[in-house]
């Protein structure tokens, strides 16, 4: 009851100061966490009444749906997706389990797979955060309050989670009956780290949300809206970052390419098959570059990409055909190329400006092709026309 009411404030807090003004994932997960962990105590106080058999798997469900939510919010931070089945595949087998179990009688029903699921997920989210804090490095005075934020919730998380999974093993072994399981792993002790849990978000939310709108608020400052490619300023600066780095090598290039007849695109189909198209053209380019590379929008039609992987006409030439499979047209617009070599200490800046000579070289040869500043070769995409 205790840990109820302290729940249903923080959730006040929560929601009033920190989700609507953030509105961060991060806030919104821990808010929908708490709302379920209410749901759940107030369920279990049914337990010893007629109801006992239908409250007492439900609260076992929303507890463990509570769970769930804070491992979401941990996956967040990383920017990872959840999708729906991630978050209701163990509350759904925690409630087929207790409703299989004798519920009307015994209120702890499904009480081993109800101690598991609640270790794995909150054990979950302390392994999500502690990747972030091998991945993730703020920049600025937020850097030490956001490591030390994230490493109290992986820590607290951490504990909980393993005491959870002790708690599963003593139930199976000793029965939740026993003087072991009651003293060592009961409602008290339960209380007195959940209630530590509570301690430890309520000092990390504002941190953590505000860290996470700033990461937000970042990406679209420096992502294209339409196809998540970086933009033209962010990628002169990553990929200036990136040749710093890295070593140069013989193929190091930078290629600016541009989709051919693109306009008529938009006035005969309209804008949303131009968009397709810009959609696909980008797919082909993230999969074939990968992390060999960087790849942007620069604006438009036209597209930058460092490439550091192989020979640049190779890489075109596999691009083309990426595109051409997957732009959903029966006569997908074919691209025109610019390639530039990088040399040691080379400015990005003025690589670009090659790059994008030479494809205004290979617009004027015909479209449908590749044309290398340094040497003027130039060569059709598999023979492919234009549109």
């Amino acid at each position: 009851m205790a840990f109820g009411l302290v729940a249903v404030g923080v959730l006040v807090l929560f929601y009033g100061v920190t989700y609507r003004s953030t509105r961060s994932a991060y806030s919104g997960w821990w808010c929908g966490s708490l709302a379920f962990f209410v749901v759940s105590a107030s369920l279990f106080l049914l337990n010893g009444t007629a109801f006992q058999v239908v409250a007492n798997p439900l609260g076992n469900t929303a507890g463990t749906l509570g769970a769930a939510c804070v491992w979401a919010g941990a996956r967040s931070l990383r920017e990872r997706e959840v999708r729906w089945w991630q978050l209701a595949l163990l509350p759904a087998v925690v409630l087929v389990v207790s409703l299989l179990d004798d519920p009307g009688h015994d209120v702890w029903a499904g009480g081993v797979a109800y101690l598991f699921a609640m270790a794995a997920l909150i054990g979950g989210s302390a392994w999500e955060l502690v990747r972030l804090l091998r991945t993730q490095r703020p920049a600025g005075g937020a850097r030490e309050q956001f490591r030390f934020a994230v490493s109290s919730m992986a820590i607290v998380s951490g504990v909980i989670g393993g005491f959870y999974l002790a708690r599963d093993v003593v139930f199976v072994a000793a029965g939740p009956d026993s003087a072991v399981f009651r003293i060592g792993f009961g409602s008290q002790v339960t209380t007195l780290l959940t209630m530590l849990l509570l301690v430890v978000v309520t000092f990390s939310m504002s941190a953590l949300s505000h860290e996470q709108q700033t990461t937000e608020l970042r990406r679209q400052a420096t992502r294209d809206g339409l196809t998540g490619l970086l933009n033209r300023r962010a990628f002169l600066e990553v990929a200036e970052r990136q040749l710093d780095q890295a070593r140069v090598t013989r193929h190091a290039a930078i290629l600016v390419a541009d989709l051919d007849r693109f306009k008529s695109i938009n006035d005969g189909s309209g804008h949303a098959a131009g968009d397709r198209a810009l959609v696909a053209f980008a797919d082909a380019c993230r999969s074939v570059v990968g992390q060999q590379g960087i790849v942007s929008r620069l604006g438009g039609d036209e597209f930058g990409l460092l490439t550091l992987g192989g020979p640049a006409e190779e890489i075109v030439a596999e691009i083309a055909a990426r595109y051409s499979a997957g732009a959903g047209e029966t006569d997908p617009p074919t691209a025109s190329f610019g390639i530039a070599a990088v040399l040691p200490h080379d400015d990005v800046a003025l690589a670009l400006a090659r790059a994008d000579q030479a494809l205004y070289e290979a617009k004027d040869g015909g479209r449908a092709r590749a044309v290398r500043h340094d040497d003027g070769s130039a060569g059709g995409l598999d023979g492919r026309r234009s549109a």
